[in-house]
């Protein structure tokens, strides 16, 4: 089994790949604060959840956008399964040509959904990760990773509303009833939600009318089920993009 690990600003997925058929899938809280045996100890709970023994682990792959956390995962993925993980970064191979001013920044999650999308659709794609932040990325013929637009995700957007305003409270972020909200918490919530789908719709027609032409548009992300029904373009849900995506770049590289 490879052990496929993302880990982002608010979670850390944890996934288990077999046969290149993905055969479990965990969120652990993404903590900066912790040590590589507190996460250690949390991926062999994870794993034991689904009798996964440490051996039956034949190799890992790890990516990440949060250096603090990195090195105390992958030390806590070395004391589980006795190996170190492949990491996903420069010098391992991907099948993108990144056509950005400095491809070494670009995130690695990034680079992980555009492969996986790119193995199941056929270009020009727009890709939307609706995370912490909410991410457009634009990937065109010939596997070209043209750039994309990084905004404020739905729960950072509503916590910084929450919070700098006396009087508004926080809520959750259920499917709202109406545009037009007749209370508070019903304005907020059409707001947030509503909001950021018209945001999505808008901004999609923005990068096709500059690339000149139609994309597939292929969402995922924890908000994504959510936010993607109130859109009214037609974008395509694949909630396990990343970890396909790591499976992929992992055979291209396995030792």
């Amino acid at each position: 089994m490879l052990l496929a690990i993302d880990i982002g600003n608010t979670n850390i997925v944890i996934g288990g790949i077999r046969n290149g058929a993905i055969a479990f899938e965990a969120r652990i809280a993404t903590d900066r604060l912790k040590t590589s045996d507190q996460y250690g100890a949390e991926i062999k709970s994870m794993l034991s959840l689904f009798e996964v023994k440490p051996r039956d682990v034949e190799d890992c792959i790890i990516s990440s956008v949060v250096p603090p956390v990195f090195n105390s995962v992958r030390t806590g993925v070395m004391k589980v399964i006795g190996k170190p993980p492949m990491v996903v970064g420069p010098g391992l191979k991907t099948g993108l040509n990144i056509q950005m001013d400095s491809p070494s920044q670009v995130g690695s999650d990034r680079i992980v959904i555009a492969v996986a999308a790119l193995a199941e659709y056929e270009p020009p794609l727009t890709l939307l990760d609706l995370g912490t932040a909410t991410t457009i990325e634009v990937v065109g013929k010939g596997s070209a990773y043209l750039g994309g637009c990084i905004i404020p995700g739905v729960r950072v957007s509503l916590e910084a509303l929450t919070s700098r305003t006396a009087q508004l409270p926080g809520i959750s972020l259920d499917r709202p009833k109406r545009v037009i909200g007749k209370n508070t918490v019903d304005c907020m919530r059409s707001g947030i939600m509503y909001g950021t789908a018209a945001m999505l719709d808008g901004m999609l027609d923005r990068v096709e009318e500059e690339l000149g032409c139609t994309t597939t548009v292929v969402a995922t992300g924890g908000m994504a089920q959510f936010i993607v029904p109130l859109c009214r373009r037609e974008i395509r849900l694949e909630k396990d993009l990343l970890l396909k995506g790591l499976n992929i770049i992992y055979q291209k590289n396995r030792r």
